[in-house]
Formats: C-alpha cells, sequence, structure tokens
C-alpha cells in the first residue's frame, strides 16, 4: 500500500508540472486521468500492478 500511494503522489506532482509547465493540457490530462481508472477496472491490472511491485523491489534493493 505505501508504495501505491507514493506512486499516485509521484504521478500527481509530474502531471501537475507538465499542465503547469505547458507541456500537457488540461483535456488530454483527463483523458488519460480517466484511461487509467477504467483500466484499473480491467482484467490486466493485477498484471500491472504485479510488474510495478517487482520493479520497485528491484529498485529498493539497489544500493548507491
Amino acid at each position: 500500500m505505501p508504495i501505491t500511494v507514493s506512486v499516485v503522489v509521484l504521478l500527481a506532482v509530474i502531471l501537475f508540472v507538465m499542465i503547469r509547465g505547458g507541456s500537457l493540457r488540461p483535456g488530454p490530462a483527463i483523458a488519460a486521468t480517466l484511461f487509467g481508472f477504467f483500466l484499473a477496472a480491467t482484467g490486466i491490472a493485477p498484471a500491472i500492478n504485479s510488474t510495478l511491485s517487482s520493479a520497485a523491489s528491484a529498485l529498493a534493493a539497489i544500493d548507491f
């Protein structure tokens, strides 16, 4: 759960910066957000979640 909340906050910040910077208009941003919500309701959502969890675990295991 903490990883999911962190990813949501990070993506929200990136989206906000892109809209404020002018590289993303509000219309496409809303469409992308709605696409994400509808994608989460499909059968592929568990596969995406496990892939992102695996990637987060791999990144956490890297020693800098």
